[in-house]
């Protein structure tokens, strides 16, 4: 059994109804149930469940108001993870810690590898890296997944603000000079239930992996490409605009290249991920196609 910290979240939510879908035994627990900052609370989840592979799928993911808010991101950044380790550690758990391409500062020209040393430009990015080294060592059977650009229809991402804002305005300024690859939570949910097998036969392919959509593309190309997928159900096509990062003040700077090389999990695991323009399309509608539904039971 897969059980998973952070079931309130994105992809704790795309987990459960991945493996609802598949009838794969599979507990996600909520902050409310076992917040991974209380190491009382981590260790009785384990004890009461007993699994088989634990997936840290939480985290502080407010990236601006990490820049003001420091100590609750440390506290669920690296604080938890390394409290989940820790717990894994002394039940001989395999663990998945899902991480961020925001542990790199975005300048090397190429799509960054495991082995790049990391240089986070924020405090999301510093309290992930925290984490990941908090895993390592600590936790011999680990995994840390580092993924980047997540959307999907739970939650809040920018794919459903998008969908949302082209339904209000007639023009999206979007920034086109940062650059990574969208990554589904649907694709991100299925490569672990993939993989579990092989983490739990306790395989030797622990470490560092990079996992996202296969392509790359901008914010403003990913906003593009959902505005062009939500105009046939919605008859709404406002015009796309690109800008550049300095036109978009934020608190927290972001890494302009966010590009992950995943060759590494390809050659172990033996697959990659999808085109990320190909899940964008779908996700968008099914995003859509949920809205219009709800719309209607409403009124």
């Amino acid at each position: 059994m897969i059980l998973v910290f952070g079931g309130n979240g994105q992809l704790g939510q795309e987990l459960v109804s991945a493996a609802a879908a598949a009838r794969a035994p599979l507990t996600a627990l909520a902050r409310e149930e076992a917040d991974i900052t209380d190491a009382a609370a981590v260790t009785a989840a384990l004890a009461a469940y007993r699994p088989s592979l634990v997936v840290n799928a939480a985290g502080y993911t407010k990236v601006d108001l990490a820049e003001t808010n420091a100590p609750a991101a440390t506290a669920a950044n690296a604080h938890g993870p390394a409290i989940v380790a820790g717990a894994c550690a002394e039940t001989d758990i395999p663990l998945l810690h899902i991480s961020t391409d925001y542990i790199f500062d975005g300048k090397k020209p190429e799509p960054y590898c495991e082995t790049d040393p990391v240089a986070p430009l924020s405090v999301y990015g510093r309290t992930k890296a925290a984490g990941e080294a908090a895993v390592r060592k600590i936790l011999r059977r680990h995994i840390i997944l580092r993924t980047a650009w997540i959307y999907g229809e739970f939650g809040h991402n920018f794919l459903k603000t998008m969908v949302r804002l082209a339904g209000e305005r007639d023009e999206l300024r979007v920034v086109a000079d940062q650059h990574g690859s969208p990554t589904s939570t649907r694709q991100l949910a299925a490569m672990i239930l993939q993989i579990a097998p092989q983490l739990t036969a306790d395989a030797d392919i622990w470490g560092t992996y990079h996992f996202t959509a296969a392509g790359a593309t901008s914010w403003h190309g990913f906003a593009a490409a959902i505005v062009a997928a939500q105009a046939p159900l919605t008859g709404r096509a406002p015009k796309v605009i690109a800008i550049t990062t300095a036109e978009y003040p934020a608190a927290a700077a972001r890494p302009a290249n966010s590009l992950l090389d995943c060759s590494r999990f390809k050659r172990v695991f033996g697959f990659q991920g999808e085109p990320w323009a190909d899940e964008t399309a779908a996700i968008t509608q099914a995003v859509v196609l949920a809205q219009q539904r709800t719309a209607a039971h409403v009124a």
